[in-house]
């Protein structure tokens, strides 16, 4: 009989499709030494009493109590780690005020590595705190705290995707935070990226460099050349905001009279490696071209709702095949918890599907078919966010990595409505969904690890 490193048994809830749950009733979920889900052996299966047996006496056994499930660890696609200090801040005035008067001089205060590891350890923990297993983080213009959140996530066991965020125009950024120049910015972004690859190998769930210009508006062409010749050159992700909102959007038509995706795109910056936030106002030919280069939209349905000016037909470009995850987007988005963000997305499309100007016809006031169910938010928040950083995670299957929530649905101080014996597990599943707090999270896992446990 073959022995595991961790054997749990017990309810799991995964993505088969972007619209399916599978339910995966008492079943085992055997994981080996590199953290990797190597079986799953389901109650009928001819060995399943043996397997059990074999590892039941064993501190390598874990049997979930009765009303704890399992999910998959969620994946955060986009997360100003520094912003974390201001969350729940500002969120009424426009995006480029937001960000000159509160943004840019909180994350400069990140050139104190002091006051940067205060911010990025309490991030990691809440985020991991939240179900979120995996984040791809914008760190700041400094490279030795961009090292530092790096670090932090390797020590805590979180898979993180860090990008120090380059900034180089004198002429769009403020001179308090900006790079020094074009070569110090690139420079610094290619020491950075050998850095995090070497701390990589002896992290067991993964760190990652992310070659991260903010924005376009952010970065000159000399910067965003570089940086495309950059990922390119190490093989890395690439991570930046797209068609964000109006002022964004209409900014990058006036520099280089195309939308964001295809100026991005000459600069070598659309790749199967690339996720880009937002992208509110992508039109047919940009979702066409992130399809074709295998470029992610990062899906922020909190932070759209006050700063996008519009909300994006998710539901249309899923069909057309393009790869979307879901993002908290720290801290233009309040909540560092996916589960809002994943009910935000359902609430967002149904009001775009409905229309919300009263004064309309109801047949002119939205837009048909774009409404999402809370399995296809459950989706982008798990599976379509590891598709989107083609990593094998977002998912309890075997070949995954072992990145798991384990959710507590009687906990007496908080219990969910479960009064029938019998209730289907599918309508558990959507509980779970839409009134799951942090406290029902009892323990998360990152690649066969236990990173965080609620006592």
């Amino acid at each position: 009989m073959k022995e595991y490193a961790l054997v749990v048994q017990g309810t799991a809830f995964t993505s088969r499709t972007p619209k399916e749950i599978e339910v995966l009733k008492d079943h085992l979920f055997c994981i080996n030494g590199k953290g990797v889900i190597e079986r799953i052996v389901a109650p009928e299966a001819s060995d399943y009493v043996t397997v059990a047996d074999a590892h039941r006496e064993t501190s390598r056994f874990k049997r979930l109590n009765e009303g704890q499930y399992l999910l998959p660890g969620f994946v955060d696609l986009h997360v100003h780690a520094p912003q974390w200090a201001q969350s729940g801040t500002a969120l009424d005035i426009p995006l480029y005020d937001w960000l000159n008067t509160y943004t840019f001089p909180l994350e400069a205060k990140f050139s104190d590595l002091a006051f940067a590891r205060n911010v990025y350890e309490d991030v990691v923990d809440t985020l991991l705190a939240n179900g979120t297993t995996t984040a791809l983080y914008f760190a700041t213009v400094h490279k030795e705290a961009s090292v530092l959140l790096a670090e932090i996530c390797a020590s805590k066991g979180q898979r993180g995707l860090v990008g120090k965020v380059v900034m180089d125009d004198p002429e769009q950024n403020p001179e308090y935070y900006r790079d020094a120049d074009t070569n110090t910015a690139l420079k610094d972004t290619e020491e950075f990226i050998v850095r995090v690859k070497k701390l990589a190998e002896s992290t067991k769930q993964g760190v990652y460099p992310v070659v991260t210009p903010r924005f376009i508006p952010s970065c000159t062409d000399e910067a965003l050349k570089g940086l495309g010749e950059l990922a390119a050159r190490h093989d890395t992700h690439i991570q930046s905001h797209c068609s964000e909102s109006d002022w964004a959007h209409g900014y990058v038509r006036d520099r280089f009279g195309k939308h964001d995706a295809f100026a991005l795109n000459d600069f070598g910056l659309l790749t199967e490696k690339s996720v880009m936030a937002h992208c509110n106002f992508l039109d047919e030919d940009d979702a066409s071209l992130f399809a074709k280069t295998g470029t992610a939209v990062s899906h922020c349905p909190i932070s759209n709702a006050y700063f996008a000016n519009s909300v994006i037909p998710i539901a249309r470009w899923l069909d057309k095949g393009v790869e979307i995850g879901l993002g908290s987007d720290i801290s233009g988005g309040f909540s560092p918890s996916l589960y809002d963000n994943a009910r935000q997305a359902v609430i967002s499309s149904r009001m775009l599907e409905d229309g919300v100007n009263g004064e309309l016809p109801a047949a002119e006031r939205g837009v048909p078919n774009s409404r999402l169910t809370i399995n296809e938010a459950f989706y982008l928040a798990t599976a379509g966010g590891g598709e989107s950083l083609s990593l094998p995670i977002g998912r309890l299957a075997e070949g995954y990595a072992w990145d798991a929530q384990i959710i507590d649905t009687s906990l007496a101080a908080a219990r969910l409505p479960l009064y029938d014996a019998n209730e289907p597990l599918e309508d558990i599943f959507q509980k779970i969904m839409y009134l799951v707090r942090p406290e029902h999270i009892r323990e998360v896992w990152v690649q066969g690890e236990l990173v965080h446990k609620r006592g």
